[in-house]
């Protein structure tokens, strides 16, 4: 359908050239286009940071800042959506291969003929009512699900405090077969509030309404709160849940510890080992299960962006199954599930990656079928 319109925009023609920004503003205007003008390669900027544009027309020849440093600018900044940009010279040797490399979507050359510049134009403005048109779905989508997970709580949360209440009878004594039904009833709304609760938090994660509040929290003590918590439930499988803390260097040698402090949201970093923490106790069914924190060591180059930076190590690891090596790929992605039958929504580890990525750290998977698996996350640590 798009083919077959004439899609109108807001057009900024970027050129040093007094005479060629005339040219083709008056040719663009004839179009029925609106189109603002800018004589080099920093005003260009300002107006796109006030006013994006639906495309942008870019000398490629300019003094002080060249087409390829405005492209170059515009693609690294992550505040801009996207802009289709078409570059214009009139150098014959100037490389086509770099403007597309470095994020240009097309080419044309000086002198401009009148025809290919509108057809060109036409192209580029599909493209980006294309990808508009496809953000502003996504977007309805997930806002969608947000409204849509948002109101599924409210009577889950009702129905789970209603049949808290039955299970300690607080409305009357309960017959046994009337008990275990409340036990499964109390289970299974548990299950589908925290599938609930964790795709609500996905969402507000990718569409960037998540707020964190970073304070310093000691990883020794969340370890410790969920140990405890998860304990019960690792009992009653038959594991064993084991904490084990590892001293940092400087805390052996007796001097002043850099302990497993890290700034974080307390709460998010907590959800991701309960998460890590109670996926080990449901896929492992005889043996045990391990929290080890290491703290603080020489973090490995390739598990950060600032070698520098000290870090904690954090490592669930557990006596299962494992995981095969397929399906490690593609674990950490959202709505991928594994093939283990008690494989829950595909959600619980993306959102961990997710949160421990904007904690500016990392987690790595290790896991071999028939041998167990190790989810490792380094964070950065602080020094207390």
């Amino acid at each position: 359908m798009l083919a077959n319109q004439v899609l109108t925009g807001n057009i900024l023609v970027v050129d040093d050239s007094a005479d060629n920004r005339f040219l083709v503003q008056t040719t663009l205007e004839c179009g029925g286009y609106e189109v603002a003008v800018a004589e080099n390669g920093k005003i260009a900027l300002e107006k796109i940071d006030q006013f994006p544009p639906d495309l942008i027309l870019l000398d490629v020849m300019m003094p002080e800042m060249d087409g390829y440093e405005v492209t170059r600018r515009i693609r690294q900044n992550v505040d801009i959506s996207y802009i289709p940009i078409l570059l214009i010279t009139a150098d014959e040797r100037s490389s086509v291969v770099k403007g597309l490399d470095i994020g240009a979507d097309d080419f044309i050359r000086k002198p401009v003929d009148v025809d290919e510049l509108l057809a060109r134009v036409r192209s580029l403005l599909r493209l980006k009512h294309s990808i508009d048109e496809r953000d502003r779905m996504v977007r309805q989508q997930e806002d969608f699900v947000m409204r849509l997970t948002h109101d599924l709580r409210t009577p889950l949360v009702a129905a789970d405090r209603m049949l808290g209440l039955f299970h300690q009878e607080a409305l009357g004594a309960l017959s046994e077969d009337m008990s275990e039904a409340v036990d499964s009833m109390v289970k299974s709304n548990s299950n589908l509030l925290q599938m609930v609760n964790t795709l609500l938090e996905v969402y507000r994660h990718d569409a960037g309404s998540k707020t964190l509040t970073f304070v310093p929290c000691n990883l020794r003590e969340i370890v410790g709160e969920v140990i405890h918590e998860l304990s019960p439930l690792a009992t009653e499988r038959g594991l064993t849940l084991i904490a084990e803390i590892d001293q940092s260097e400087t805390e052996k040698s007796g001097n002043q510890p850099i302990t497993a402090t890290v700034m974080g949201d307390r709460m998010e970093l907590r959800r991701v080992l309960t998460n890590l923490v109670g996926n080990a106790i449901k896929f492992t069914d005889t043996g045990w299960v391990k929290v080890r924190l290491v703290e603080p060591l020489a973090i490995n180059p390739a598990t950060s962006s600032n070698p520098t930076i000290p870090s904690v190590m954090l490592e669930v690891s557990d006596s299962g199954t494992g995981i095969a090596l397929e399906e490690q790929q593609t674990l950490f992605k959202r709505f991928r599930q594994g093939n283990h039958k008690r494989s829950g929504s595909g959600l619980g580890l993306y959102l961990s990656r997710r949160i421990i990525e904007s904690h500016r750290g990392n987690i790595q998977l290790q896991s071999e079928s028939g041998k167990g698996s190790a989810f490792t996350i380094y964070l950065p640590a602080i020094a207390e």
